[in-house]
């Protein structure tokens, strides 16, 4: 019989390809990432728990698994020294896409614990310098990537974007272009992992990347009306928003990329 895994989630009305983690222990680091009072470096030292679980969680709900025969070191004295069962495809091929600079913490922490547990041969980070463009009233129009380091194609490979916070959707919505528009190759699946997302977020991904699968601690809804927020996350997903004017997350946490490296330019 397989083993199956139960994956931990909050209900909502977003889609099946969301997945918005019940997990206790998760949301209470993440509030105190989100704390005014949290800098560095238990800033980092709260991200590299928190994308080390849910690294994990990605592997064990979306990962392949196999089933083995392996001799474990009571097989020196007896024949029944070999453990059987299912562990995760080691061979898996899998790409981790760095969105700099948010994510390069992320993104390492990802590619660090892919290596402990698949084939090192079968794992490949990418990177990908992006940052949100903006008018003259400082309001965010989209997104722009001026520079990139790709180590090949993405055929069969599970592809990667660990990006913590998911505020319009703009930036990761140009990020998985390339990886979908075919000049690559067909990846197995595009999957995000976010600290935090907005119905935004939600919306303009699914909109802009087929089968894309979110993977997110919290959604945050914060500058919806009193009565949206009392219903289940997408019961009015027209009506709910997550955004200030300036596009930043509400409740939020504020600038990571400024917070994770120290540096508020």
């Amino acid at each position: 019989m397989r083993p199956s895994y139960h994956l931990s989630e909050i209900e909502h009305r977003y889609g099946d390809h969301v997945h918005i983690l019940e997990d206790p222990f998760l949301t209470t680091q993440l509030a105190r990432l989100c704390a005014p009072s949290t800098h560095q470096p238990v800033f980092n030292g709260l991200v590299k728990v928190l994308y080390t679980s849910l690294i994990r969680t990605v592997i064990n709900q979306e990962f392949p698994r196999t089933h083995v025969q392996m001799d474990t070191r009571m097989r020196a004295t007896t024949e029944r020294g070999v453990f059987a069962g299912e562990i995760v495809e080691r061979a898996t091929p899998t790409v981790v896409v760095d969105i700099a600079r948010a994510g390069i913490l992320p993104s390492q922490i990802c590619y660090d614990t892919l290596n402990g547990i698949l084939d090192p041969a079968a794992v490949r980070q990418d990177h990908l310098i992006m940052a949100r463009t903006t008018n003259a009233q400082d309001e965010v129009t989209g997104a722009a990537i001026s520079g990139s380091k790709i180590g090949g194609l993405v055929d069969d490979c599970f592809v990667l974007f660990p990006d913590p916070m998911g505020a319009t959707g703009n930036s990761l919505a140009m990020a998985m272009d390339g990886y979908q528009a075919g000049a690559l190759g067909k990846p197995r699946r595009l999957v995000t992992l976010n600290l935090i997302v907005t119905p935004q977020f939600i919306r303009r991904l699914t909109d802009a990347v087929p089968g894309v699968v979110i993977y997110a601690v919290r959604v945050d809804r914060g500058m919806s009306p009193p009565d949206v927020l009392s219903t289940v996350p997408g019961t009015r997903w027209s009506e709910e928003s997550g955004l200030d004017e300036r596009q930043y997350i509400v409740p939020g946490g504020g600038g990571f990329g400024e917070l994770m490296n120290n540096s508020w330019i």
